[in-house]
Parts: structure tokens; sequence; C-alpha cells
């Protein structure tokens, strides 16, 4: 009879592991953050405590900070956002990702998501120091990211981040409007109206010392835009540039 109930009370205290593992206040505080704003259920604190922990408050403390946490964090946050906008802008060429991606995880983004994540309220630093905290609220966003890869694995930090972070914190619109050139204008219009754009090179002329490109823009299939230019890339503003005048962009 005793050993059924005692099993009957270690089943319970497993669907409730703030009271079976002991944690302290500051560890549920924590805990709930983290499912809060990443949408991840921790397993081990420790890494999110190391995560959130500043090297002003490690130092006095004798504890390591968050930096090697950060250095990993940045690694997966920059390959799952790559994957993303690979996925996303299909038609997009190396250069214009690239542009996409050093927007999303520069340091005045991070800080900035970070900032509204109010990450400051669980942060452990110095307060008698003086310190940028914008800068060590995205080192921590950073952190939280390599956190949530060692507790549970590469696909909950990727599921994470794009399901989360992107979709609460960033405005895709808003960054794609900072792009000046034609042929980013054209993908922000297709991604407003839900069409697909393609560039095609239909002809690539030799001139001696230099190459002449031709580019076609395709719009759902249909022609619209030709430019050309000595590369590629000139040629497809050229016919960017066509098919924003002829979209009436």
């Amino acid at each position: 009879m005793l050993g059924s109930r005692k099993q009957s009370v270690l089943a319970v205290l497993a669907l409730f592991p703030f009271f079976s593992r002991n944690l302290s206040k500051e560890d549920i505080e924590i805990k709930q953050f983290i499912s809060r704003k990443f949408g991840y259920s921790v397993k081990k604190i420790f890494y999110f405590k190391k995560a959130l922990t500043h090297k002003s408050y490690a130092n006095n403390k004798g504890e390591r900070s968050n930096e090697r946490l950060e250095f990993l964090g940045d690694a997966i946050l920059d390959a799952t956002i790559a994957e993303h906008l690979f996925i996303r802008f299909k038609e997009g060429d190396e250069g214009y990702l690239t542009k996409i991606k050093s927007k999303l995880v520069n340091r005045r983004t991070l800080s900035k998501i970070a900032r509204e994540m109010e990450m400051n309220t669980m942060m452990r630093y110095s307060k008698g120091r003086s310190i940028n905290l914008a800068t060590i609220e995205g080192n921590a966003f950073e952190a939280i990211i390599g956190a949530i890869y060692l507790d549970g694995g590469y696909k909950a930090a990727k599921k994470s981040v794009i399901a989360h972070v992107l979709k609460k914190y960033i405005n895709f619109n808003e960054i794609l409007e900072e792009e000046i050139d034609f042929k980013s204008k054209l993908f922000i219009w297709s991604q407003k109206n839900k069409v697909n754009l393609r560039f095609e090179v239909v002809e690539e002329e030799n001139k001696g010392n230099s190459w002449v490109y031709t580019v076609k823009v395709f719009v759902n299939d249909q022609e619209f835009g030709m430019g050309s230019g000595s590369s590629k890339k000139k040629a497809e503003q050229s016919a960017a540039k066509e098919t924003i005048e002829l979209i009436g962009g």
C-alpha cells in the first residue's frame, strides 16, 4: 500500500519539474521567461543561468560568464537565419541574401530584440558599474540561443528562432524597405503581392575585353522587364528598374 502511494506521489512530481528538482525562485523565473519569450521548455537550467550571466557579475562571484555561449549562439543564429532566408527568398542571389541576413543579425537588431524582450529584467550583471546595457542584452540574447542548442539540439534552436523570435520581433517588410536598389525593391513588391519573381540570363556576348549580359525578369512566368550590363548584377538591376516602371512601382 505504502509502495503504491509513493509511486503515485513520484508520478505527480514528475509532472511538475519545478518542485521535483528543487528549483530556486530565480530558476523558475528564468524558465518561465525562456518559455514565454523563446517558446522553449528548459531542461537544464544551468545553461540558461550561464547565458544570462555577464562577466561583471561572474567575476565577483567566481563564476564563468556567458561569453562562450554567446560565441556558440552567434553561429547557431547565423545558420538558422541563413537557412530561413534561403527557403523564403527562392530567387534571391547570394548578395541579396547576405544583405538581408546582415540586417537581421547585426548588433543593432539583436539589441533591439533583446530590449523588446525585456532581457535586462532577467540578466545577472553588476549594476554598480558603467555598462552599455544594450550591448550586453544583445550578447545575452545570442547566449540564450546557444543555451537552447546545448539543451535541446539544433532543431529546437531553429524552431525558437524562426517560429518565435522572427515571428514576434522582426518586421520583414521594414527590413526589406531599407534596401535602396531596384532588385530589392522588386523583391519587396513580389513579397507583398505574393507573386513569383525570376531573373534569367538570356544572352552573354563577348565584346573582346569585356562581356555584355542580358537579363529578363519574369513575374509568375510572364516576361516583364529586360536589361543589359557589363556584369550579371548590373544587368539584373537594369531589368529590375524596367520591370518596376512597367508595373507602375
